[in-house]
């Protein structure tokens, strides 16, 4: 049976007859077995032929030696997903629970004491100083902070304030250098140390000079060479750019501005705009697609366009802060579901058909389910399958957001849907992200000719946001290319190979050192868990110091008692690189008591 088009039961519009000249560009078969078969045909240019890379592949495996029980824990996982057998996720220890709460008790107990003696002795970092400025009259305005928000900021996160917002002074490849900061006020404030010229003392400038990693860069500033563990390289463009991406970006300027300086609804659209939105569309078989200047806003503006007063969305309980704030905006009711449990789901698409809206009990006008393919702060993907099962069968429509997945999963780099098997057509819209696996900027929604015509028109994102800049348009190009093999060559495939195993190895090593992890195998994003918020600082201090760059976050990110370390897994990375980070992460598991996996004291 032939479904109409999410369009057309939005809005009552007859089907127009509007072409997507994507002819030149290769379309996407759903299913694995076409996958493979297109796989092994060979490319133009000279390129070898799938078998005969396949051949190579296996003779250079870095990997070879673990293989068989890379596969035997990667088909282990995926069966228990599928299957819902066995718990997935660890779940946190009673000791580190209570621990936890202790330490926050004791911060905050703390920081209070520090409040109060600040206003009795008159001195203080925070002290509010006394001046002219007619707003700091209480009496007539009001706070513009949240007496919680300004205390959390004082007293909890200033304290650990160097751990974020890292400065780097190279490309976000597999090795960075990153920008030594300091600060002379506690960590109110902090600055660029510039020159060891700028410290005090020659102690002080050998405690830089003589670790491994000092480097200098650019102006004689003190800056630390690690490895990254951090950002969203997934596919390494930023590690060979000059080889695979450059000579085209670069070019693009010579015919192109840096900025249209305009809407696209204006004068801010250039063919490079337009191929853009073919390659995206053609590449996860969809009839058409836009792109917008900022994957936040991407999703912020595009779900109030959709849903509206008198709709009912019905998001995953994880989804990211982008599809929360667009939720908000929309007007529509919500509703959270459990992550990834369908069977909540199911439940609450249910009552919502059977009760209606609050009061009047009327049918909702549409239905919207919205997921992630892969949660970036779990690690874990979607139950896809499952989810537009039970949605297809109350008559609601799917928005996948694949922010992380796409580029990242599938045997082709198409994401979530390709590698769970589900047909593209079954999802209404497909949204994501250049910023991670394309090395550019921005992001897409992808779906029937009729939405994304509807969307060019409504959408903030892209009747009044600058559009994306040519040259960015051009990496995205340029990186689409090189995934789907139209640039003669294999090296698509060796990255996402790369990265597969890359990501799993460093996974399975962790798990033996008796880590709590979260997520699933073929997922590049690996949270270990830290849980206690001393450790949030002590473990981004101590990974600093061994020259690894890692990320960790904590409350309000995640909840109070799940504090994590997030590592995201790059095919630029080597096999001996990634051993280096396990040998330092072991140890600092040691020092750190993290080993939760083995022991309920860590």
């Amino acid at each position: 049976m032939t479904r109409k088009s999410f369009f057309r039961r939005f809005n009552g519009i007859n089907r127009g007859k509007m072409g997507n000249d994507i002819d030149t560009i290769p379309s996407f078969d759903p299913s694995f077995d076409n996958i493979e078969t297109e796989g092994s045909s060979t490319t133009s240019g000279g390129a070898m032929s799938q078998d005969d890379s396949d051949c190579d592949y296996d003779l250079l495996d870095p990997y070879s030696d673990v293989r068989d029980q890379l596969e035997h824990l990667v088909a282990r996982d995926k069966a228990r997903f599928v299957e819902h057998t066995e718990a997935h996720e660890p779940t946190i220890t009673h000791f580190a629970a209570l621990t936890t709460y202790l330490g926050y008790v004791v911060l905050i107990v703390c920081g209070h004491v520090r409040d109060i003696f600040a206003r009795v002795v008159g001195r203080g970092r925070y002290l509010r100083r006394s001046n002219d400025i007619p707003s700091n009259d209480l009496r007539y305005f009001a706070p513009l902070l949240k007496s919680w928000e300004n205390f959390y900021t004082r007293r909890l996160y200033h304290r650990i304030q160097d751990c974020f917002n890292r400065p780097i002074a190279s490309n976000p490849g597999a090795n960075i250098q990153v920008l030594e900061r300091v600060s002379a006020d506690g960590n109110k404030t902090l600055d660029i140390l510039g020159s060891l010229k700028c410290l005090e003392t020659d102690s002080l400038r050998d405690s830089y000079t003589a670790s491994s990693h000092y480097v200098n860069v650019t102006g004689d500033r003190v800056a630390r060479s690690c490895l990254n563990l951090g950002s969203y390289n997934y596919l390494g463009f930023a590690d060979d750019w000059n080889d695979t991406c450059g000579k085209d970006v670069m070019g693009s300027l010579n015919r192109f501005p840096v900025s249209t300086t305009s809407s696209r609804c204006e004068f801010g659209t250039t063919v490079l705009h337009k191929q853009v939105e073919k390659l995206v569309a053609s590449f996860l078989g969809k009839e058409d697609a836009i792109c917008l200047n900022m994957g936040f806003n991407t999703n912020s503006t595009t779900i109030p366009v959709l849903v509206t007063r008198g709709d009912l969305i019905i998001s995953d309980e994880l989804n990211h802060t982008s599809i929360v704030n667009g939720a908000r905006a929309s007007g529509a009711a919500i509703r959270t579901f459990r992550h990834n449990d369908t069977e909540h789901l199911e439940s609450i698409l249910r009552e919502a058909i059977i009760m209606g809206r609050p009061r009047t009990r009327r049918p909702w006008n549409k239905i919207l389910v919205i997921v992630e393919g892969i949660y970036s702060m779990e690690g874990e993907y979607c139950d896809l399958p499952n989810v537009v099962r039970v949605s297809k069968k109350y008559g609601a429509y799917v928005y996948l957001d694949e922010a992380h997945s796409v580029g990242a999963m599938g045997p082709t780099g198409r994401g979530c849907a390709e590698y769970t098997g589900v047909d593209p057509a079954d999802i209404d819209i497909m949204m994501g992200t250049f910023t991670k696996s394309f090395g550019g900027m921005g992001g897409y929604i992808s779906a029937s000719s009729e939405i994304v015509n509807y969307l060019r028109e409504k959408c903030a994102g892209s009747a009044f946001h600058n559009s994306l800049s040519p040259v960015v348009c051009q990496q995205i190009i340029s990186s689409f290319r090189v995934i789907m093999g139209l640039d003669g060559t294999d090296i698509g495939k060796q990255k996402l190979r790369a990265l597969r195993d890359n990501s799993n190895y460093f996974r399975m090593r962790l798990k033996e050192m008796g880590l709590h992890v979260l997520g699933n195998y073929d997922s590049p994003i690996m949270p270990v868990m830290l849980y206690n918020p001393t450790k949030i600082a002590a473990f981004s201090r101590e990974c600093l110091k061994r020259g690894l760059a890692v990320v960790v976050v904590g409350f309000p990110a995640v909840p109070i008692l799940m504090s994590r370390a997030r590592f995201c897994i790059s095919a630029g990375h080597t096999r001996e690189e990634l051993d280096r980070a396990l040998v330092e992460i072991d140890e600092i598991a040691d020092l750190l008591k993290l080993r939760y996996g083995r022991s309920t004291f860590g």
